[in-house]
């Protein structure tokens, strides 16, 4: 193609065309928590590159991950605990917010208030609340979960620790 005929190719495109080149251009190096989310769906992330915004440490990887899209708005845990210490800061009450962990027995994202969590597996936090998509011994609901986390229940406590796990 000679010069000329790019040349006019390039100056008859219209404008609207090439707002849209660079609205999709910005989309795509967007950060998930920039999204609009209207659909409330787990969305996927790229490992350091979305912060906890209640410990803020990047997430590396999905396992004990949690996300709550409140707005439209997605905000990314790295432990489920922080999620229910945000929901506390933030006074939001979970049926009033679309939330979603990490399933650790199918390796999905579920629906964090029906989903099942143990109370002694290694997390990020160490507060020992893994989920879990099917119910399994020693598994406790999303309210129970949720009232130790608030009470300080957890594997973070030394003696909570020995209790559980019997030593």
């Amino acid at each position: 193609m000679n010069r000329r005929i790019a040349l006019s190719i390039l100056i008859a495109t219209p404008l609207l065309g090439l707002g849209a080149l660079f609205a999709y251009l910005r989309t795509q190096n967007q950060l998930p928590t920039d999204r609009e989310n209207s659909d409330e769906v787990p969305l996927a992330f790229q490992d350091n590159t979305v912060q906890c915004p209640t410990c803020h440490m990047y997430l590396v990887g999905k396992k004990h991950t949690a996300q709550i899209i409140k707005d439209a708005k997605t905000y990314f845990f790295d432990d489920v605990g922080c999620a229910v210490l945000w929901m506390k800061a933030q006074n939001i009450e979970p049926s009033r917010v679309r939330m979603w962990v990490f399933s650790n027995d199918t390796n999905r994202y579920v629906d964090a208030l029906r989903a099942f969590y143990s109370v002694t597996d290694e997390t990020p936090m160490h507060y020992g609340f893994g989920a879990y998509e099917q119910q399994g011994e020693n598994r406790i609901m999303f309210d129970e979960m949720r009232l130790r986390m608030l009470r300080g229940e957890t594997m973070s406590d030394p003696k909570i620790r020995k209790k559980l796990l019997g030593k």
